[in-house]
């Protein structure tokens, strides 16, 4: 990662007067479930984005995003989305919230963006941007607010700059505090909880499939529509969610619903009641318990939900055939993306050598990152 405290100042002639740091997520479990008030077990990892800033003199906004040799440039009192905006729409939007709500509205900022956080791969960059972006200005600006409060806040902003939902969980799980410390974050509240990983034995591994993937946007908005058509059979009148159905609910509907639609609603299902499991099976530091359960998602990612494909599930299966791996499983959108690996250090090798092998099937050169579960946001000392 570039030293982005030097970076700034060569680009803006002056020094930031605050570098903030947010970290990538990685979504154990749950991922799909959160318009149905379900459950996402999630850990902030070591990868990370870095926000500078410093104030100007008058109302401009300048942003230099450093990784991509990018700039854009708007004005405090003209703020709104533009697609051609693209990263810079995130810090656009955090400040446009927050200067409203503590009034420093009008007062001009220099930006700069660095990070290490592989790009499209569901690991939450934009949240670490935004999040990054946010204790940046509560460092400059001097305003007091609590880490899920900032979360909160700075998901709302989000959510009201880009006219659309943004869910919560990577914020808050960006917050957790102490290494090896996962967030169980309940949607329907919505607040976190701890629960501690593995013992350090255990590692995890990162693996990009390097698929091409086209934007997921419409078929995972059909799977939320299947899962409404559901609800509509099994409580017509509202005021439910999958969340509040048993199995024996899914199963009164066999024959009424297609059945794809019903497979949609059994993954909501089962998947709620799995990251409970693993919560229990991490209280209790069962490692098989938890692979299991973890192994459980992805058949029901592939199986059920359908946003899986041969080359993920491929990495899937032979990861599982190497002494010492625990489980493998999709995180993120699907159709393509990256799967994360729980194994000892000894497995690593090998698994190296199953890559070349996946390379040989698929044309596709699959990329690894290794990783670890930190504590999350930090401002940084320079």
């Amino acid at each position: 990662m570039k030293d982005i405290f030097a970076v700034h100042l060569a680009e803006y002639e002056s020094p930031p007067a605050c570098v903030a740091s947010a970290p990538a997520t990685v979504k154990f479990l749950g991922e799909h479930t959160g318009s149905n008030d379900g459950i996402v077990l999630a850990a902030a990892i070591s990868s990370e984005m870095k926000v500078a800033i410093s104030q100007r003199k008058d109302s401009s906004m300048r942003f230099f995003a450093s990784d991509l040799g990018e700039r854009k440039r708007a004005s405090t009192g003209t703020l709104k989305y533009k697609r051609e905006d693209r990263w810079a729409n995130h810090v656009k939007s955090v400040y446009d919230y927050f200067s409203k709500l503590y009034d420093f509205q009008g007062k001009g900022i220099n930006v700069t963006i660095s990070g290490n956080v592989p790009q499209g791969l569901g690991l939450g960059i934009s949240a670490a941007i935004n999040m990054a972006t946010a204790l940046a200005l509560k460092t400059v600006f001097g305003f007091s607010i609590r880490n899920e409060e900032l979360a909160e806040l700075t998901c709302k902003a989000q959510s009201v700059f880009m006219e659309k939902q943004v869910p919560i969980y990577d914020y808050l799980a960006g917050i957790a505090p102490g290494i090896r410390s996962l967030s169980i974050i309940d949607m329907r509240i919505p607040r976190r909880r701890a629960v501690q990983f593995l013992d350090e034995t255990w590692n995890l591994v990162l693996t990009d499939s390097r698929v091409p993937r086209a934007s997921a946007e419409s078929e995972l908005n059909q799977r939320i529509e299947d899962c409404r058509k559901c609800l509509q059979y099994v409580s017509p009148r509202g005021g439910k969610t999958l969340r509040d159905l048993r199995m024996s609910d899914l199963d009164d509907l066999m024959g009424i619903l297609p059945e794809s639609v019903r497979r949609r609603c059994i993954h909501i299902v089962e998947e709620t009641s799995r990251v409970l499991e693993a919560e229990e099976a991490l209280a209790k530091q069962d490692a098989a318990a938890f692979g299991r359960i973890m192994n459980k998602s992805h058949a029901s990612l592939r199986n059920h939900y359908e946003i899986s494909c041969p080359e993920i599930d491929w990495l899937v299966k032979r990861s599982l055939e190497i002494e010492g791996i625990l489980c493998s499983r999709m995180t993120g959108p699907g159709f393509g993306g990256c799967i994360f690996s729980v194994m000892k250090t000894e497995a690593l090798e090998e698994y190296k050598k199953r890559l070349e092998e996946y390379e040989r099937i698929f044309g596709f050169r699959a990329q690894i990152y290794e990783t670890s579960i930190n504590g999350g946001m930090r401002v940084v000392s320079y």
